[in-house]
């Protein structure tokens, strides 16, 4: 067998496959007779037909597949062995019509190339990370959320916009009496959250109440007909809950406020952990810090757009196989024509050219990504989701053991995986620039990220 290359430019070319008899007959052979023995052939016991039967039988459809996977293999060795980066898969040029009469054939594929990017990444390079300044305002809004998460719930004189409401629920007619007709709805202990309520209306109703207050209020309104809600707050079968639209009264028995916590050693404490916080100061430079890396994140995020934006600019101007790519492309997609390919085509190229300065510029910055990042990846992935669930200061064993059944999924490995990658590369972009930091207030932050858009 022989396979050539002929590049019609630097982006597209040919490769030719020669095939001899030789180079195929033996796995045709090979697989006819594996048929033999499985398949029943009329007037022969089973694995006794001959050769020549089979080969009338089955020749020409074994001889085009066998071809098929001979001449792909050969092709696919080729760009391996010579280390050729190529974009998409090689396609046939055209279809080959095979015979047993035919002894040696000519196979041609046409592959695209990757354009060739000499990508510099230096300190010569200036962008500018904006850091987002810590205000005191940011300081008091975090200390009042942190109170309000380690609070506690006591009993309170007048409803406020986090109250639990406790009484007596009675259904209502349509004139506002009470309903007291066999099968009316009646919850002696009820609980009402207002502040969960969807509609405005319905829990502006319960604004400044007070024990021994007397609330009409429509509790399929409150939740927009939600069956489960209704069923909660009622106390009823959820498969009737939501055909319940008439009013109810609340009577007021108790009302469940949150006590924000106080700053003492057990608040701190609950915060970050036991004795790492000792005093009132110590507190607010945590607290402070703890805004800034949060905020870190979303200077670091601003910056690796507007670097990502700088590499796109200076080397997005490239050239591409297009054609074969479309072709490709269409070959691959069944939702994709060649009515729709252009549009389609024009939709993926950013990702596609950024694709390919991403490989060079982490070739340059010889970016490898190892296991141990992905894991450290995907601890930050899981530590993340225990503090979405109010779970702070979880030890590093649980932390780990949680990360490593998130990567045992095929499908979010994969995604962290990406992450992880694109993480890497952007943290040693930084390293290798110069980065201009200017630091700005939150307000301006927000000004700037909304006009810097990814190409």
């Amino acid at each position: 067998m022989n396979v050539t290359i002929e590049k019609t430019s630097a982006v597209y070319g040919i490769i030719n496959v020669n095939v001899v008899e030789a180079d195929y007959a033996d796995k045709v052979k090979k697989e006819l007779r594996t048929i033999g023995t499985k398949r029943v052939i009329p007037g022969f016991r089973q694995g006794h037909a001959p050769l020549p039967t089979l080969t009338r039988m089955f020749g020409k459809q074994v001889k085009s597949e066998v071809l098929n996977d001979v001449v792909y293999d050969a092709v696919i060795r080729h760009i391996r062995d010579n280390k050729l980066h190529v974009l998409g898969e090689p396609l046939p040029l055209e279809k080959k019509e095979i015979n047993l009469e035919d002894k040696d054939y000519d196979f041609k594929y046409e592959i695209g190339f990757a354009p060739e990017l000499n990508i510099t990444v230096d300190k010569d390079i200036k962008l500018t990370r904006y850091a987002i300044e810590v205000s005191e305002q940011m300081y008091k809004d975090e200390d009042e959320a942190l109170r309000k998460r380690f609070g506690s719930q006591v009993p309170g004189d007048v409803t406020d916009d986090r109250s639990l409401i406790k009484g007596s629920l009675q259904q209502l007619n349509a004139d506002g009496t009470v309903n007291e007709n066999e099968g009316a709805i009646q919850v002696n202990n009820a609980i009402v959250a207002p502040f969960t309520f969807k509609d405005e209306k319905q829990k502006a109703l319960f604004v400044d109440k007070h024990v021994d207050d007397k609330v009409v209020f429509n509790p399929y309104d409150s939740c927009n007909g939600n069956a489960a809600e209704l069923s909660s707050m009622l106390n009823i079968d959820k498969s009737i809950a939501g055909d319940i639209h008439s009013d109810f009264v609340l009577a007021i028995s108790e009302i469940i406020v949150m006590k924000e916590a106080e700053h003492n050693q057990t608040f701190f404490d609950q915060v970050f952990g036991k004795d790492k916080v000792q005093d009132e100061a110590a507190y607010e430079a945590a607290v402070k810090d703890g805004l800034a890396a949060q905020l870190a994140r979303n200077s670091n995020e601003l910056f690796d757009v507007t670097a990502r934006n700088y590499f796109i600019e200076k080397y997005g101007d490239m050239e591409l196989p297009t054609e074969f790519l479309k072709k490709w492309l269409v070959a691959r997609n069944e939702e994709l024509t060649v009515e729709n390919i252009d549009k389609e085509y024009e939709q993926m190229l950013p990702s596609l050219k950024w694709q390919l300065i991403e490989e060079r510029i982490a070739n340059v910055l010889n970016v490898e990504l190892k296991e141990d990042d992905v894991l450290e990846y995907a601890k930050a992935v899981a530590n993340h989701q225990f503090v979405q669930y109010g779970i702070t200061n979880m030890d590093d064993a649980t932390i780990t053991e949680y990360a490593k059944r998130l990567l045992n999924d095929n499908n979010t490995r994969s995604r962290i995986v990406e992450a992880a990658s694109e993480m890497k590369l952007f943290n040693t972009i930084r390293t290798s620039v110069t980065i201009e930091e200017k630091k700005v207030s939150f307000d301006e932050f927000k000004k700037i990220a909304g006009e810097t858009k990814a190409l």
